[in-house]
């Protein structure tokens, strides 16, 4: 059984009186001990997905279809008591930013110490003595004197690994880790990556990685999803992605990674950008900015695996038997 299932799921956002698809059909599974990584640009729902999951949308937005299985139960229709109760326990979350996602008046060890009695029903001196292990198990230097400390008493890199603590207190089968090294330097950004994979190693947690930088990818993941838009455009494991990257989208992106190999000067990019929710194509979702759109590329493409290969999947025109790609998008 997998850990996490998302099975066609779709969220809307509804905007001046009409729902748009923030997030379409979109199929993975992560299992045990695996990461899987999600990338795409800003704006390609990745934290919408990844707010769909744990049932945190926004109140302009809902689960419209599909499904989001964890550990083989539904749970995109359950109750927000529900969800509290699977929040924190089932499923952990690392958000970007850790100085908003911890109260800054309320010590850092209060704060790992809350989800040990509320879900695990500590006492106030055992989950104390927890959370200061949470501490020293994320190497925070000096953890029982620090237990005391504010947030704001800690630099970028202790502020992530309190909010890592408190992702994991309770024994998560998933973790959810939102963009979990953004604005740290590089040095902090290893430690940190480093940390989540012994983490991961230890529990046999799930882990859905959200990122926009590759280079992580490459060195962290098991799998990636590629998302445009609100789509998945491609999902694979990580070293097919790299070798054989099927869609314009997913190429477009390894294209502009700088390599040592490459003179910089000739870094690709992608022309335009992603366009707003409320101006999404209502078939391929980068028709726009793809250099082989088609006519038929108005329509949404299927899912079909690349090469004959199950594990590899690509949503794009150009990979499905006579569909016409020889023809023009005008």
């Amino acid at each position: 059984m997998s850990v996490l299932h998302i099975d066609d799921l779709r969220t809307s956002l509804t905007l001046n009186g009409r729902q748009h698809h923030a997030v379409r059909e979109v199929n993975f599974r992560i299992e045990e001990g695996e990461t899987v990584a999600v990338v795409g640009e800003s704006g390609c729902g990745k934290s919408m997905l990844a707010m769909s999951i744990m049932g945190l949308l926004p109140s302009i937005a809902v689960v419209t279809d599909g499904h989001v299985v964890l550990e083989g139960k539904p749970i995109e229709r359950e109750s927000e008591r529900q969800m509290e109760a699977i929040r924190g326990a089932r499923i952990g979350m690392i958000f970007q930013e850790p100085m908003t996602a911890l109260n800054p008046v309320l010590t850092v060890g209060e704060q790992i110490a809350e989800p040990l009695r509320d879900h695990l029903g500590l006492s106030r001196s055992e989950a104390r003595r927890r959370a200061i292990a949470l501490m020293e198990r994320v190497r925070i230097p000096s953890a029982a004197s620090r237990y005391d400390s504010y947030p704001h008493e800690f630099s970028g890199g202790m502020r992530q690994r309190v909010v890592i603590a408190l992702a994991i207190a309770c024994g998560p089968r998933l973790l959810i880790a939102d963009e979990p090294t953004t604005a740290l330097d590089v040095t902090v950004q290893r430690q940190i990556l480093d940390l989540l994979d012994m983490l991961q190693d230890d529990g046999r947690m799930a882990m859905m990685l959200i990122t926009h930088n590759l280079g992580i990818v490459a060195a962290h993941a098991d799998r990636v999803v590629v998302m445009y838009g609100g789509d998945m455009v491609e999902s694979a494991p990580v070293r097919a992605l790299f070798r054989n990257p099927a869609h314009p989208y997913s190429r477009a992106l390894l294209a502009s990674l700088p390599r040592v190999d490459r003179d910089l000067s000739e870094l690709a990019s992608i022309p335009g950008r992603v366009p707003p929710l409320t101006r999404l194509p209502d078939g391929c979702r980068f028709i726009d900015r793809c250099p082989h759109a088609m006519k038929i590329c108005q329509a949404l493409p299927p899912r079909v695996p690349v090469a004959d290969d199950a594990e590899h999947e690509v949503r794009c025109w150009l990979h499905v038997e006579g569909s016409g790609r020889d023809a023009s998008a005008g």
